[in-house]
């Protein structure tokens, strides 16, 4: 009897005990509506631990003691909503669940703090990372699809520019010694070389676009706008998500991500995205198809919270390009301006040699050089960020590289022309940027900081002709060009360094002057300093002192040097005057005065008739800008955005780049235009028509236009022209089509895939762009004409489990360029890149 009430009370005193130390959490679940949701799946993440809700959207849970912890609340055809803890809350909580398909106001970091995307008076678009992913952006060539304002030119990925408004950098090949107009930022890191463009996104978050001059709020100066990326972070709740694709043409990629706590306070994330696929055009020499692809990027992050008001986050990334690829098709051929016998096909005649073929999309070549474009990107960063006041300071140290490895076949041809071109580039750089940003009173806001770049670029070329050259260099009928092994192995050894600092004082506030209207004026104060070293020496041919055959050789190349020192100071700055007229309606207008830093020749200079270098072209002027804009953000009804922007850019000594007619300027050199002006509006829409359809568009309508260029380089079919430059005041910028626009929408209902709750989907893509010229200066050859493809994906998506979908890129095979550009020495032949043909394949995605 005794052992049966011990036994007793040793049973109420342990569920008593129980009972007082349960953790238990109650809440209520409901909809935007304030609708109480029934059966709705409440999960401690990383356990199995689950309850569901009752006819009032009421639950109660065990967390079993575990903190910190992460609660999942899904429900069928609403957004899976986390809620991370590290303490118990005191009171029952308040779970609101938006509808999958309803249009939740995003929120944007670009004015450096958290905001919805409709309140920020810039015109912005945005791309989450889950939107990436399902569109299959997995790169920024990608996301001009999404974001018709941007345009991305890539022959290879050191020769890469990006617009945004068909402003930003200089059409056409790369000159180290400018600074690009778009600012490129990861995790507020600065990412100073275009190539970092071509890279695969890895673990992106999102995805902020912002249109126009964005001095005053970003570290380094961008005058027509910035991507800023985030990617996800450390978590303290361990989670998963592995992807893989396969596709036609062997295309095979593969995404991993892994995050969790390490320690008490401290926690990680390391992701990996790889992406191969064979090549889809076809070299009928080595029997091989190039363009391939073979990329794979890994990022690490660890997530220091020494306190409630301070996170430090340690960053390192490298991602490795090895394609075979990036081969130009020949898309035509242009009669010069030249004597008979140098015009394209005389010239192939006299050899006895005929393109592979006549049409570019064929998608042939007979290249006797081999492409390769290797490059290693990577770095390391630090950030911390410290809550003081009523804001944060923010500190963002970082260290990067860039380590570019090519190998190209310029005169696009099967012959032996240009035997060998290649300028392999070292590129590291170092940044610091420190600014704060907050609530300074009651009525002003803003942000303040400091920007610091030194940054280094080195570059060891070699060009070397062929047994061909002679033909194709020939100007005259002298049988000496004939002189047998004149030219075979001649060519030039190159050297070009530069080095560039840049430091400046930036800031922006925010006064409400009445909760309706603000007013935002920026300030910026730039320092830029640029010492340039530029040397090329000739080498091999035949070795000979006969001064006829030398002069031949040097009218090729010719030995060239020259230094380059300059600085320049600058102030510039914007002001916004914005107006809410109602929840709804959301308008701005803006003025700014911007600033692209003086440029550096790094490329060699065309010479004089005298052979000695054009030295006056060696320091390229800065741009000024003025920049107007007015914008409306509007909301017309439930779950609608309707955005509409106008814009008037003009710039004063526009930087350009010059494709010239000589061998030796590799890559083209750079020059000023007096003046040229860009005009337009953009249009951003997106609707829920209901909860199983969505639909998205966007349009933009550019005039690009040579206010002023008198000393324009002479388009490629007046090469040969007795006047060595062009007035082109009046013509269209390169790269700008008038009309560009993307159109998508997506069908899905409920649906169940292995057990898991979902949606089965069905979705398209479109993206469209009108004629735009791929010159310099106009030519009728090099116009790209306009061109449209579709998209579509089909399959099952669920927020926790297997996912699935089959997609297609291009479904009806369009075939279309992407850019035009003529061989070097315009001969006459020019090529084409082009865009990829048809492709397709599926998609699964397992998420923990």
């Amino acid at each position: 009897m005794k052992n049966s009430i011990k036994n007793t009370l040793t049973i109420l005193f342990f569920l008593t005990f129980s009972i007082s130390f349960a953790q238990n959490i109650e809440g209520v679940v409901l909809t935007s509506e304030n609708i109480p949701l029934e059966a709705a799946n409440i999960v401690i993440k990383g356990t199995t631990s689950n309850t569901t809700t009752d006819s009032k959207g009421k639950f109660s849970i065990d967390t079993r003691g575990k903190l910190p912890f992460t609660i999942l609340v899904q429900y069928v055809g609403y957004k899976t909503t986390e809620l991370e803890f590290t303490a118990l809350p005191a009171a029952p909580i308040n779970v609101t669940l938006n509808e999958e398909n309803a249009l939740i106001e995003v929120v944007v970091s670009s004015r450096r703090r958290i905001e919805k995307v409709q309140d920020v008076p810039i015109a912005i678009s945005v791309i989450t990372g889950k939107q990436a992913e399902q569109t299959g952006a997995f790169n920024v060539n990608r996301i001009k699809e999404l974001v018709p304002s941007v345009q991305l030119y890539s022959s290879n990925p050191r020769n890469t520019g990006i617009n945004i408004r068909s402003l930003g950098s200089p059409f056409g090949l790369t000159n180290d010694g400018i600074d690009p107009g778009v600012g490129f930022y990861v995790d507020g890191v600065y990412y100073a070389r275009p190539a970092a463009t071509t890279l695969d996104f890895i673990d992106i978050d999102q995805i902020e676009v912002l249109r126009g001059p964005q001095g005053s709020l970003f570290g380094k100066n961008t005058t027509s706008g910035a991507f800023n990326i985030t990617t996800r972070k450390p978590s303290f709740t361990s989670g998963a998500d592995f992807e893989v694709s396969y596709g036609n043409y062997n295309f095979l990629q593969a995404k991993a991500s892994v995050t969790g706590a390490l320690a008490s306070k401290l926690a990680g994330r390391l992701s990996f995205s790889g992406t191969q696929r064979d090549g889809l055009i076809d070299n009928v020499v080595t029997g091989r198809p190039t363009n391939t692809l073979n990329n794979q990027g890994i990022r690490g992050q660890l997530l220091y919270t020494p306190s409630e008001n301070t996170n430090i986050i340690l960053a390192a990334d490298i991602t490795t390009q090895r394609p075979d690829g990036y081969a130009q098709v020949v898309a035509g051929v242009a009669p010069t301006q030249r004597a008979g016998y140098r015009q394209f096909d005389a010239i192939i005649k006299d050899l006895n040699y005929q393109l592979p073929s006549l049409n570019a999309f064929d998608r042939k070549i007979d290249h006797d050089t081999p492409w390769r474009s290797g490059q290693d990107m990577g770095g390391i960063s630090l950030n911390i960020d410290t809550k003081i006041g009523n804001g944060t300071l923010t500190s963002t140290t970082a260290w990067r590289f860039w380590n570019w490895d090519p190998s190209n076949d310029r005169d696009f041809t099967g012959l032996q022309v240009l035997a060998k071109s290649q300028n392999p580039t070292r590129q590291t750089q170092f940044t610091q940027e420190v600014r704060y940003a907050g609530q300074l009173t009651s009525k002003i806001s803003g942000v303040v900081g400091v920007f610091f770049i030194d940054q280094t670029s080195q570059t060891n070329g070699t060009e070397e002709s062929g047994n061909a050259q002679w033909r194709f260099a020939q100007s005259t009928t002298s049988s000496l060009w004939k002189t047998p092994g004149l030219f075979e192995g001649y060519g030039i050894k190159t050297d070009a360094r530069i080095r560039s600092s840049s430091a400046a004082v930036f800031g922006q506030l925010d006064w409400a002057i009445t909760e309706r209207i603000h007013i935002l004026p920026g300030l910026r104060y730039n320092f830029d300093k640029k010492d340039a070293d530029y040397a090329r020496t000739t080498y091999g041919g035949l070795q000979t002192t006969d001064p006829a055959l030398l002069a031949l050789k040097k009218s090729v190349y010719s030995d060239q040097s020259f230094t380059s020192n300059t600085d320049n100071t600058d102030f510039s700055g914007n002001i916004t005057l914005t107006y809410k007229a109602s929840d709804k309606i959301n308008a701005y207008a803006t003025y700014a005065k911007s600033y692209k830093p003086v440029g550096v020749n790094v490329a060699g200079l065309p010479t004089d008739s005298k052979g000695q270098p054009l030295l006056e072209l060696a320091v390229i002027k800065p741009e000024k800008v003025n920049h107007y804009e007015i914008g409306v953000k509007t909301s017309p009804f439930r779950n609608s955005v309707f955005n509409l922007a106008f814009f008037n850019t003009e710039i004063k000594d526009f930087q350009t780049n010059v494709q010239a007619a000589e061998l030796g300027v590799n890559r083209g050199y750079l020059a000023n235009a007096d003046k040229v002006r860009v005009r337009g509006a953009e249009l951003d829409a997106s609707f829920v028509i209901n909860r199983n359809l969505t639909i998205n568009g966007a349009a933009t309508y550019t005039e690009g236009t040579y206010v002023k260029f008198t000393n324009a380089p002479l388009p490629l079919e007046e090469t040969g022209a007795p006047v060595a430059f062009k007035d082109v005041s009046g013509t269209d910028l390169p790269g700008a089509s008038r009309w560009a626009g993307s159109l998508g929408g997506e069908l899905s209902d409920d649906a169940k895939f292995f057990g898991n709750k979902g949606k089965i989907f069905l979705a398209v893509d479109s993206y469209a762009r009108s004629e735009f010229s791929s010159s310099p200066s106009a030519s009728k050859y090099l116009v790209v004409p306009g061109y449209a493809i579709f998209n579509a994906r089909l399959g099952f998506r669920a927020s926790e489990g297997l996912s699935i979908h089959f997609w297609g890129r291009n479904l009806l095979n369009k075939d279309y360029y992407e850019q035009l550009l003529p061989a070097g020495g315009n001969t006459g032949q020019y090529a084409g890149v082009i865009g990829d043909q048809r492709t397709y394949g599926i998609t699964l995605k397992y998420k923990l």
